[in-house]
């Protein structure tokens, strides 16, 4: 299973670096849409194909007969959008355009995908060479899908590009992408079997994405979830649409609109399941004069230069009253008193709907380096109430790459299962020095109602490695003397060759 994994990783790797090769002078931001808009033409053809042909077999059957491919769930790809056709053109000047037109079809046949797919490729500055060597090299993908699921397949590349352009871009692919291990751990640890659940800064819909994953792994039915979310970035909204389709997964309530979920709510009504969001981190000017009086604010009024807890009561608002919830914050959440910040943190405490805090490692996020937690909140708990757990996860993972850090399977597992057995009631539990502790209220209000994992669970043990005390500072000073005598020896030769040229020290 591992070795399926690392080759499957290797063949995902192989392909970007080879597209990455044809990019050239564009920027990443910019060459994403190209990319994944041909990944998800690719696969759209695909399935169409595969349908089509099944059809063209059958006598009583029409191919081209639109209505036997929404009966199967598969979007209609018109002849001169299909996937061979376009491969035929891929080395005429035209190209592009023949792209554009191809999108701008399937979006005319399929009202799911209109105003979704990008009509980029006629663009002057996108070499029309590379843009054909691009289309043969997604060609290609075909000798690997004969002996796996094409959606699969497509799903991993599509997920596997879109954490490669996020950190392309740095900061600015942290507003489209949170790191897959994070949102693995979220979705672990909520389980959403079955009902709503909702994400109100979507991004490109890897928490609903990670969801149809987890239901998958635990052989449940993904039918038995809906997904809701609202994105204000139109171009990453674009993304998510693209992202969930490829998959199968009904984004019908997947929302896109300029006034984001604060000022233009497009779920007004939604008592969610399961909430699991990555929002803005410290978002300041979000809204908070416009919306003084507003219902969503039962906890106190969250200040304007912080969005925080606007997020967390922005959803505690939608959660269903035997709901759960997950969010990522800035770790300042843990422990601000500023405007008011203090007052709310204690009134979710008082109402019992803190149940666990996770604290991360830095360098996880693709958009900052500042450290963040995970806020985990239910309603009507029915065990360990009054009792929140702490977990401190800040030294865990590892390093990636030069600057991004990434929990390894047994990180997730281990702070999953901590949490779960801690749920449970399991004598499996126990508090653990310098990683998890279950605190009551009376412990927590002692600390003035700051959060912060690190003065509840403690600092781990310094390991005795049965070195008798004397002996180690013995070979210490031993070590500095002979430092010392380096140092005399080498400010002696200094003075030496100063003086060679004149210079007296």
């Amino acid at each position: 299973m591992a070795k399926e994994k690392e080759k499957n990783g290797k063949f995902e790797a192989q392909l970007f670096k080879a597209a990455d090769k044809l990019r050239k002078n564009i920027d990443a931001a910019e060459y994403k849409n190209v990319a994944l808009g041909l990944i998800f033409l690719k696969y759209i053809s695909e399935s169409f194909q595969e349908l089509y042909d099944k059809l063209s077999q059958d006598e009583f059957s029409d191919p081209e007969d639109r209505d036997e491919y929404k009966a199967e769930n598969i979007f209609f790809v018109p002849e001169k959008a299909r996937w061979k056709n376009l491969q035929a053109k891929a080395k005429l000047p035209t190209i592009g355009q023949e792209l554009d037109d191809a999108m701008e079809a399937i979006e005319k046949e399929n009202s799911e995908l209109r105003n979704v797919l990008p009509k980029v490729f006629g663009k002057p500055n996108l070499d029309t060479t590379s843009l054909g060597q691009l289309i043969d090299l997604i060609s290609n993908t075909e000798l690997k899908a004969t002996s796996e699921n094409s959606k699969d397949l497509f799903g991993r590349v599509y997920e596997y590009f879109l954490g490669e352009f996020a950190n392309a871009e740095g900061k600015k692919g942290g507003q489209f992408y949170t790191p897959k291990s994070i949102v693995k751990l979220m979705v672990e640890m909520i389980e959403p079997y079955k009902g709503r659940v909702y994400d109100p800064a979507c991004g490109s819909g890897g928490m609903f994405v990670m969801s149809e994953k987890f239901i998958q792994e635990h052989r449940g039915n993904i039918k038995d979830i809906t997904i809701y979310g609202q994105e204000s970035n139109q171009t990453t909204w674009k993304l998510s649409k693209m992202n969930l389709a490829i998959r199968n997964i009904n984004s019908q309530f997947v929302v896109w609109n300029t006034g984001g979920s604060f000022l233009k709510d497009a779920h007004p009504d939604l008592k969610a399941d399961y909430i699991l969001a990555n929002p803005p981190f410290n978002q300041s000017d979000w809204g908070r004069e416009i919306l003084q009086d507003d219902a969503r604010w039962k906890y106190g009024v969250p200040p304007n230069g912080n969005a925080n807890f606007a997020w967390m009561q922005h959803m505690l608002y939608h959660l269903a009253s035997n709901g759960v919830m997950a969010t990522v914050l800035a770790n300042g959440s843990l422990s601000s008193n500023t405007s008011g910040e203090g007052e709310i943190r204690k009134n979710l405490i008082e109402n019992d709907l803190v149940e666990c805090i996770v604290a991360l490692p830095k360098q996880l996020f693709y958009n900052t380096g500042i450290p963040a937690c995970i806020w985990f909140l239910r309603r009507e708990r029915q065990v360990r109430k009054n009792e929140i757990l702490f977990i401190d996860a800040s030294e865990m993972g590892f390093l990636k790459d030069r600057v991004h850090r990434e929990f390894t399977d047994e990180d997730m597992d281990k702070i999953s299962e901590t949490y779960h057995n801690w749920k449970k009631n399991s004598e499996k539990y126990e508090n653990i020095k310098g990683f998890c502790k279950s605190a009551k209220r009376g412990e927590v209000e002692k600390n003035n109602f700051v959060l912060t994992p690190g003065p509840y669970v403690g600092i781990t043990d310094a390991i005795d490695d049965g070195i008798p005390f004397e002996e180690k500072m013995e070979k210490l000073t031993n070590i500095l003397k002979e430092q010392f005598a380096k140092e005399e020896k080498m400010n002696e030769e200094i003075k030496k060759q100063m003086k060679k040229i004149g210079f007296s020290i």
